[in-house]
């Protein structure tokens, strides 16, 4: 499967791992051990995924996760390292998966919003189960519902907002401009 590589498909996943990054610079909201909800910084990721495919959303939501790891880093080992920012962030770019339409752009975000959630949940379950609670019986219950939290809560006001009238008609116009012709 060949790909055409050409100015557009390497500007916009830069422009998009550089909005998402500065997006995550603005806390809403900061969960005590980690994960952090703030303005839209996965639907940038979400995007181009959306857009361009499942392969260009994964290397920029990886692109994304290393930009993440360097400027805050976590480190308890290199797995813990590669579920939470490659795997986790790369995932975004699940989005790809949904048929290229504005009208879809909710349902591709909630895919990659989905496969962070699922690799946050392992890594809560492999590396950090020792914070859960002992009114908790599972690690797994713990992670899914720690994770879920600030995840679910940043994808509930990213789907508002790109739901609102002015953003529909400003992402009309940048898929307009952005798609490959």
């Amino acid at each position: 499967m060949t790909t055409k590589i050409n100015a557009k498909r390497i500007t916009f996943p830069a422009i998009a791992v550089s909005m998402a990054f500065i997006t995550s610079l603005i806390p809403l909201f900061s969960m005590p051990m980690g994960g952090t909800v703030t303005p839209c910084s996965m639907l940038f990721i979400a995007i181009i995924g959306h857009i361009y495919g499942l392969r260009t959303g994964i290397l920029t939501g990886i692109a994304f996760g290393i930009l993440q790891f360097m400027f805050f880093p976590y480190i308890l080992s290199i797995p813990q390292v590669i579920v939470d920012y490659i795997l986790a962030f790369g995932a975004l770019g699940l989005s790809g998966l949904v048929k290229n339409t504005p009208d879809k752009l909710i349902w591709a975000y909630l895919i990659g919003c989905c496969g962070r959630l699922f690799f946050a949940v392992i890594s809560g379950c492999l590396f950090f189960a020792y914070y859960a609670p002992e009114y908790y019986n599972s690690a797994f219950l713990y992670s899914l519902a720690y994770n879920f939290s600030y995840i679910a809560a940043e994808a509930a006001l990213t789907v508002i907002f790109i739901s609102l009238p002015p953003v529909k008609k400003m992402l009309q116009y940048g898929y307009d401009t952005v798609k490959d012709n």
